[in-house]
Parts: C-alpha cells; structure tokens; sequence
C-alpha cells in the first residue's frame, strides 16, 4: 500500500523525536542513579569520618576502634583478632589507617595491621584534630545499599523519566504531523496545478509560501506554466497565421483559375503574371515555414567560410543597390578593412543581411539613408543596419522576432512580406553563436544590431 510524503515525513520526525528521548532517557536514567550513587557514597564517608573522629577526640588512640566499628565490646589489650569466642567483625566499607599508615580498622584485602602504600594513602581522606593529621579513611565500597526511601526516590525519578519520554514522543508526533502538513502544502498544490494541466488548463499558478529549495520549486513550475502558457498560444496563433498566409496566394489563384475556366475572364498575360507571382509567394512562404522547422531541429546545416566583414556588406548593398536607387534612397557601406575575418555561411548570412536591408527599404521613404556598418567590439564583431524610415513603435518592439508577426499587417500583405524574415534572421544568427537585437525611436529610424564573435568554435 503507497504512503503518502506527509505520512513518511510524520512517521520520519516521530522516530527522530523517540530516538532523541529514548537515548536522553537512557542517559539521564543512568547519570541519576551514578550522581545518587555518589552522594550516598560520600554522604556515608562523611559519616563515617565524623564517627572516627569523635572517638579519637575522646580517646587520644585508635584502640578498641574495630570493635566500636563492629558493634562489639573493646578486645583485651593482650588480645588477638579472630580469637575463637569473638563475634565474626561486621562488613565495613572503609579502611582507617594511623600516622604510620598502618591499617587499625581493617576491611576487603586491608587487614589489620598491614601498611599501605603512600599512593593509596594520598586517595583517601585524611583524619585531622587540632590541624595535625592522625589518620586517614581509605573506601572500599561500591554501590552503597540502597534503604526504602532511596528506592522510593529512585522510583519516582524513574517514573518521571517515563512519562517525560511519553510526553516527548507525543510532543514529537503532534510537531511532524504540523511541519509535515507545512511542508507538503505546495507539493500538493503543484501536484493539483499539474493535474489541471494534464486536463488542458496550461495557465496555472502556485501561491508561493516559502523560501527554500521547495519555493524555489514552485517559482520554476509558475514559471513553465507562463512559458508553456505563452508557447501555446503562440502555436495556436502561428497556426492561424500560417493557414491565413496560405489561403491569400490559394485565393486569388483559385478565383482567378475559376474564373477562366468558367469563360468569365479571359485569359491575358497579366492575369497570367498574377498569378504566377502569387505561386513564388506561396513557394517562398512553405520555403521559409521549411527553413525555420529546421532551424528548431537542429538540422540547418552551415557551410563555414573565412569571409572580411567588409566583403559581406559590400556584397549586400550591391544586390540592393538598383533597389535603393530607384527609391530614391541613399545606401552607404562603412567599415574598416583591417577587422578581424568571419567564419560564417556566406549564402545564410547574406540572407539575414539581405532582410534587414529589405525591411529598412521597405520603411524608408524618398529622401531617407540606411548604412550598413562594421565596427570591432571587444572579442565580437558588431554589424549594423540603420535606416532613417518611420521607426517601430515601442509596444511593438519586443515582438519583431516572433513568428509571423507584423507591425503593419496591411503593407506586408501587399510587398511580399511572409512575417517569417526576422524569425529566420534571429535563428540563423544564434546558430552563428551570435545575437540579434534591435533600436527603434518612432519617425527617426531604425537600426538592427548583429553580434558575431570575430573567432567562432
């Protein structure tokens, strides 16, 4: 059975939270018990030491200490230890020595009367009366033995430990239910907003409410959504415009084709030059829809040569210049001749030079200049194309490199224009690795900027 991210993510901060308590628990537990430990111990040694104290404040000597330790009466000065008829010696803890380190009060494996070495002497704590020391208590206990109260402490210490860790494990639960909730949020609204995309609606939005790796998630899928939203659009309008620019040529044949078979026109060459003229449209628009396709497919191939860029321009402005002249339109051509060589296609960077120079023709009036310009820019080799005609509009500036897009719908349809030069132009540049841009202010002028690196790999 799948689980869902917010039930991974709970059970996730849940394991985390009772691995946490578990091991604080386990560590408090244990440095509780060593610490109550500890303070038995020295509480016990404290005892003892006060005891031992007293009695050689009241008796100058250590003798008969063992049996007062014991519980049993003094032994005899001329005594022995472990007589028979003496009771057996109680366990004791500790070991007291005297000033020559002798043991008087014996116990584990210091018996009564050995010597103990100075460095085990230096571990225990030393017996004082009026600022001289007479002796010293060694421990040789472990854990102490533990009266009802000190268990019921115990007890209790230990029962809070338990519900401390229940309560931080339902603490943990309740805190991953919450983050997982907070964080899943926009995982599940980008899985709805792609959801309706797979139901056709491209145009979605996700409210952004972080600003970590998620948010910066749905920023990128707001953002496809926009690009895929906008390319869609622009698909639907490209179809549209490609099945407008196909019907006008079909048109005017098929009327005039109709109308001859139908005897209602004669046949003259006119007729006959119209409607060949609108064939080449055709032919050109389905060349241009062709060459961009292949352009997007990466299969436009380029045959590189070295060409100076003073050539290039020269070679335009030359197949433009009857053009130019005939309109009554100055063409200049300024570059240098020691600029740095193009490796480009000639014939495909001919064309795109060759549509600027069309389109500024085209927008120029009687009287108006277009130069075609060559300058060295940093590692890149800049052409220009400027012209002194009416200029774009601002709005419109941005849009000259789509697809089928025309500022002036009515004049291209009647010059030859397809709306597909500059959408070629910009493709066949990037293919050069360059760019293409362009300036524009109304009533003065236009000028289209082409950037080339003067070295290309």
């Amino acid at each position: 059975m799948p689980r869902s991210l917010t039930f991974k993510l709970t059970l996730a901060f849940l394991l985390t939270g009772l691995a946490c308590v578990a091991l604080v628990g386990v560590f408090a537990r244990y440095q509780t018990s060593l610490e109550f430990d500890r303070f038995l111990r020295e509480r016990e040694q404290a005892d003892f030491v006060t005891i031992v104290t007293n009695y050689y404040q009241q008796h100058g000597t250590w003798d008969g200490l063992a049996e007062v330790i014991r519980g049993a009466p003094p032994r005899p000065a001329n005594s022995a230890p472990g007589q028979p008829g003496q009771p057996p010696p109680q366990q004791n803890p500790f070991v007291v020595v005297d000033q020559q380190n002798n043991v008087v009060v014996g116990s584990g494996q210091y018996r009564r009367g050995t010597n103990v070495p100075a460095n085990i002497i230096a571990l225990g704590q030393a017996i004082t009366v009026d600022g001289t020391r007479v002796g010293t208590v060694i421990s040789q206990q472990s854990s102490p033995a533990l009266d009802q109260r000190e268990r019921d402490y115990l007890e209790r210490s230990n029962r809070t430990l338990i519900y401390a860790s229940f309560g931080g494990a339902l603490l943990a639960l309740i805190i991953g239910v919450v983050l997982a909730q907070i964080l899943t949020r926009p995982i599940r609204a980008l899985t709805i907003a792609i959801g309706a995309m797979r139901r056709g609606e491209i145009q979605q939005t996700v409210h952004v409410s972080t600003k970590d790796e998620i948010g910066d998630l749905v920023l990128a899928f707001n953002q496809m959504s926009a690009d895929l939203a906008r390319a869609n659009t622009a698909r639907r309008q490209m179809t549209a415009d490609i099945a407008h620019e196909l019907n006008s040529p079909l048109s005017v044949l098929s009327g005039y084709l109709e109308s001859m078979r139908d005897g209602i026109l004669p046949p003259t060459p006119e007729r006959f030059q119209t409607m060949y003229d609108e064939a080449r449209q055709l032919q050109r628009l389905i060349g241009d829809l062709r060459l961009l396709s292949l352009a997007d497919a990466g299969e436009l191939s380029l045959k590189r040569q070295q060409i100076k860029p003073r050539q290039l321009l020269d070679m335009v402005a030359a197949s433009f210049e009857p053009r130019a002249n005939q309109q009554g339109i100055q063409l200049r051509v300024n570059a240098a001749d020691d600029l740095p060589d193009l490796d480009i296609d000639r014939e495909r960077m001919l064309q795109v030079l060759g549509n600027l120079v069309g389109n500024a023709l085209r927008y120029t009036t009687t009287g108006g200049a277009i130069t075609l310009s060559v300058v060295n820019d940093h590692e890149c080799v800049r052409l220009d194309v400027a012209d002194t005609g009416i200029g774009i509009a601002p709005d419109v500036l941005p849009r000259i490199f789509e697809r089928l897009y025309r500022a002036d719908p009515s004049r291209q349809e009647h010059d030859g224009g397809s709306g597909l030069g500059l959408a070629i132009a910009k493709a066949i540049v990037e293919m050069h690795n360059g760019t293409i841009s362009a300036q524009s202010v109304p009533d003065r002028g236009t000028t289209m900027t082409i950037m080339l690196p003067s070295s290309f790999h």
